[in-house]
């Protein structure tokens, strides 16, 4: 063979490799993406639960200030026996009401699925029962997804790596630099395609 046909031969070997490595740096992109955009939407969850949460520990802290002073009067014998028996039952209500709270945060905190059915007393936005996605599941997923976004980042770098040992394997004419790029070009090809890989099931376990 000479040396003009070895040349286009590699030309078009490198070149092929070269626009598989480029749909491979499209597909990394693509589904880095995909799942950056949903780490963006498991802050604002986050934040929105803990949000959540915080507005019922306000109630629950007003809630148990007023409990708090009327068991108070009652004990030292402050109010009158005709309105004691509503004091009573305004107290009951309160203990009600202060339990709920406490069950209400947890599954805020926890999520539907970790507190059980028998602990499960929020309702979705469909008015449904055991699907509240607890801050601290966001707090899992997040780091999930922080580490598959760090994985795709890597396979980004690689497989541009690769693609600019492959453009000088096209420009070079010493025939051992030329197969030396090449084979630097599969190598880093092979690890960023192993990153995304990676990324791409780890950040698909978060559902």
């Amino acid at each position: 063979m000479s040396d003009e046909n070895r040349r286009d031969r590699f030309e078009l070997v490198s070149g092929l490799s070269l626009a598989l490595l480029a749909a491979l740096t499209a597909v990394n992109d693509l589904h880095g993406g995909k799942f950056g955009d949903d780490e963006i939407m498991g802050h604002n969850q986050r934040a929105a639960a803990y949000a959540w949460y915080q507005s019922k520990s306000i109630k629950e802290t007003a809630v148990s200030q007023e409990l708090s002073l009327l068991n108070s009067l009652m004990a030292a014998g402050a109010l009158a026996p005709g309105v004691q028996p509503s004091m009573k039952t305004r107290t009951e209500l309160l203990e009600a009401e202060t339990k709920r709270y406490k069950a209400e945060k947890r599954e805020i905190l926890l999520g539907s699925e970790a507190v059980g059915a028998a602990g499960q007393v929020l309702q979705n936005d469909n008015g449904e029962k055991g699907k509240i996605v607890g801050a601290q599941q966001w707090e899992k997923k997040l780091e999930t997804l922080g580490a598959a976004g760090d994985g795709f980042d890597r396979a980004t770098l690689w497989l541009q790596l690769a693609m600019v040992c492959g453009a000088i394997s096209l420009i070079l004419r010493q025939e051992r630099l030329k197969w030396g790029f090449y084979t630097a070009m599969a190598a880093m090809g092979v690890i960023g395609s192993y990153y995304t890989v990676l990324a791409w099931r780890l950040a698909a376990t978060v559902s």
